[in-house]
């Protein structure tokens, strides 16, 4: 079928939904466009970058892939598959991609840019799996905290051998004004830190006291000004007010650094009462091309990325709340067998990181499908789960629901597979292009379910750290 107008016309309003960063309105238009008319490269190449922006980076992998093989000349399709490869670390994909770019186009500077990054991530990728990183020495070693002097003329608050409210409530003005705290004190906190949640167990389990309540969070992602929004609306962590925060508090956002002391700070300040558990970017891959370790070498040194490097394979991969509820970051398993017991026995301390495949990798990566039984990710990593993988799994294990996060929702939360699947994020306006709001759910000593939105506010003009990112027209 040649174009019509009613293929156009659907296009464009795929670009207007995008346009206004609604990026799963303009899938859908993009989508029917294709259906009238499956021969247009522009309209795959369209989606694939709203897929990009969606994080379906498994499908706009497909989509740059359908768009190229209808016209191998594409540039922009050769463009958006590097991208999408870049962002699930398949940089050698990226590398030809970008190469191909290059040579088609000589003259496009931001792609001679890219393609000199992705050959320094390979060469970097290709350096640390050289490394056994197990017979690596603890970035703590060797670190003499005493013999660290703090300036006199340091204008905060100062930390003993105990985290102090004083400290935290200090820390978190220092940081509304772009300050620092000193580096002794980054020290002393991600060690004391790493230290609590290595003795955690690797599904930690609680319950909610008569007198108290528990909020669960989905991704921050450095927003540290949202962060403070959420803290306004719905009270500041205290022994009776729990906090638990879902994974994926770096990353993507400015502020990091900040988000990641400051929830350490109070993991501190209350060890039995604030929880966090590990996302898939609390991890070495990711941090390296997303923004953490360039943020940490930045504001502080490299040591400190070592230090919450080490402390991010300590924390627990999930929490049991009530034994009602199981919060992990990304979601269920390849194998129906998996229980609540197989969560428990896991030794993550023998598995730095998460790789590929198998039990962890899955916790953190992971999503939800409308349709039953499993499917390849959207993502290009992991797998997704049908409402039926869903409700077996809480049988088996005498669940309410799973609460996990790991993808925006337009509206901050989604109860999905009969309510027993629910996502909660927590970074309103995400990287400051999408239009969706964030939210959190408290959970009193009832155990029911209480959700709540919030708006992104204002916050100072300061560019993530985030490596190879689409820098081209978007759509056409």
């Amino acid at each position: 079928m040649t174009k019509t107008g009613e293929d156009v016309a659907l296009k464009n309003q795929g670009n207007k939904a995008f346009a206004a960063h609604d990026w799963p309105t303009a899938i859908d238009f993009y989508t029917k466009a294709i259906e009238l008319n499956s021969n247009e490269p522009t309209y795959y190449s369209n989606r694939a970058q709203a897929n990009i922006k969606s994080e379906a980076y498994g499908y706009a992998i497909a989509d740059a892939t359908s768009a190229i093989e209808l016209n191998p000349d594409f540039i922009k399709a050769y463009y958006r598959r590097a991208v999408a490869y870049t962002a699930i670390l398949k940089s050698k994909d990226a590398l030809r991609d970008f190469k191909t770019v290059v040579k088609k186009a000589p003259n496009d500077k931001d792609a001679k840019l890219k393609l000199a990054e992705c050959e320094k991530i390979v060469r970097r990728l290709a350096f640390f799996g050289a490394i056994e990183l197990g017979d690596e020495p603890s970035a703590a070693e060797g670190l003499d905290l005493d013999s660290i002097t703090v300036d006199t003329d340091y204008d905060g608050v100062r930390l003993g051998q105990e985290m102090t409210q004083e400290f935290v409530d200090d820390m978190i003005e220092r940081f509304k004004k772009g300050k620092k705290i000193h580096k002794k004190y980054v020290y002393q906190i991600v060690i004391a830190v790493k230290k609590i949640v290595y003795d955690e167990p690797t599904m930690v389990e609680m319950e909610i006291p008569g007198d108290s309540r528990l909020t669960v969070c989905g991704d921050t992602h450095g927003q540290y000004f949202d962060l403070m929004e959420l803290f306004r609306l719905n009270g500041f962590p205290t022994k009776d007010h729990h906090y638990l925060f879902n994974g994926d508090f770096v990353d993507r956002g400015s502020w990091s650094c900040e988000i990641a002391l400051l929830l350490y700070a109070y993991k501190w300040l209350y060890p039995s009462s604030f929880f966090i558990n590990r996302g898939n970017h609390e991890t070495d891959d990711m941090n390296k091309v997303y923004g953490f370790e360039g943020e940490c070498k930045a504001k502080y040194n490299d040591r400190v990325f070592r230090l919450f490097s080490e402390s991010f394979s300590a924390l627990p991969l999930a929490t049991l709340v009530g034994s009602k509820y199981l919060v992990l970051h990304g979601g269920l398993f390849s194998d129906d067998k998996i229980t609540l017991d197989d969560i428990r026995a896991l030794d993550r301390h023998n598995q730095r990181q998460p790789g590929q495949s198998g039990l962890m990798m899955e916790m953190l990566w992971t999503d939800p499908q409308t349709t039953p039984g499993r499917g390849p990710s959207k993502r290009g990593v992991g797998m997704q789960f049908g409402p039926d993988v869903t409700k077996r799994f809480c049988e088996n294990n005498g669940l309410d629901a799973i609460i996990r996060s790991h993808e925006v929702r337009m509206e901050g939360y989604e109860r999905e597979h009969d309510g027993k699947c629910i996502t909660v994020f927590s970074a309103p306006r995400y990287c400051d292009s999408t239009e969706n709001k964030g939210a959190y759910i408290n959970i009193g000593p009832d155990y029911k379910l209480d959700f709540h939105k919030f708006d992104a506010v204002p916050h100072p003009d300061i560019k993530p750290m985030v490596g190879i990112a689409p820098r081209i027209p978007t759509y056409e």
